[in-house]
């Protein structure tokens, strides 16, 4: 017996006060755990924060009414026995009176162009702007948060908004398509039948490609978030980059350039609905995302760093 357990248990038999302390309680945290409870606190603070804004809540109920248009559309225009199928609207489109679950991959490819990318625009383009604005970035860079971590945790809150704008598009989708059409086995574009199951599946792992698109744009409204203190202005910069490389992707004389423009590849979630799939441009698809991510992420962090933040 220590020492001190013989003075303790001395101290009991006389009546003192002494006690040990409890093991692992009032002893001081290590740096490294502080911070990474701080972290996950700010995470999740900025998680709640974002999902509760009015602004978020109105963009997906805006992204969960597009495929309810256009199941609705559809319905009415076959609702006297015409078709779908004048070679119009997005892919898959004409396949969907025939199986509601073609509907998830019609709101997608509706709303990937345009009501998406625009919707990610804003959330990042605020990520750090709207801080600015509001008066709060300041105060969101004491210890042991820092620059550097608060940026990630910007970056992860809008990844996290992609993938739930994503989901809430494919689930409206599939919910108006069980209401309005037939579910069953379905047909690929390359003419081969898979089971319903197999096709929930592929309609998941599309989903899941669709937000894995949408990373080059959430990074590069990260980095125009840090150029400027107002958030309308960061926010009204990034949609009108995107719907400038969505004018400049439709015109041939610059073929050569398109390749390499962060939305040239976002249809290409269509080669998951083939028999096989094919992968070159999904896979190329990812790689240019990722680059659009470590290019302007970088930047971002660059920029950040050396920001003088007065507010």
């Amino acid at each position: 017996m220590s020492r001190v357990e013989v003075r303790a248990s001395k101290g009991r038999g006389a009546g003192s006060n002494l006690r040990l302390p409890p093991r692992g309680r009032d002893q001081p945290q290590p740096a490294r755990s502080r911070r990474t409870t701080f972290l996950g606190t700010l995470l999740r603070n900025e998680l709640l924060t974002t999902f509760r804004r009015w602004r978020t809540l109105a963009l997906l109920a805006v992204l969960a009414a597009v495929p309810i248009l256009v199941g609705i559309a559809v319905k009415i225009e076959t609702g006297d026995g015409g078709s779908t199928g004048g070679g119009g609207g997005p892919a898959f489109i004409s396949q969907i009176t025939n199986n509601g679950l073609f509907l998830v991959f019609t709101a997608l490819a509706a709303t990937l162009p345009f009501f998406l990318p625009m919707s990610i625009g804003v959330i990042a383009g605020d990520a750090i702007a709207g801080e600015a604005n509001a008066g709060t970035l300041r105060y969101l860079l004491v210890a042991p948060a820092g620059r550097t971590r608060l940026l990630l945790t910007k970056y992860t809150t809008v990844m996290a908004f992609c993938l739930v704008a994503t989901l809430v598009v494919a689930l409206s989708a599939l919910a108006v398509g069980a209401i309005l059409f037939p579910l069953g086995d379905l047909t690929t574009i390359s003419g081969t039948r898979i089971t319903f199951a197999e096709g929930l599946g592929r309609a998941l792992l599309i989903a899941l490609v669709v937000a894995a698109s949408l990373t080059g744009v959430a990074a590069l409204g990260l980095f125009i978030s840090t150029l400027t203190n107002s958030g309308i202005a960061a926010m009204a910069t990034t949609v009108g980059l995107l719907i400038t490389v969505q004018i400049l992707d439709q015109i041939p004389q610059l073929h050569a350039l398109q390749p390499y423009f962060f939305s040239h590849y976002w249809l290409s979630f269509a080669d998951l609905m083939r028999e096989p799939v094919y992968w070159d441009a999904l896979v190329k698809n990812l790689g240019l995302q990722a680059l659009y991510a470590a290019v302007f992420g970088s930047a971002a962090w660059a920029r950040f760093m050396a920001k003088d933040i007065t507010a």
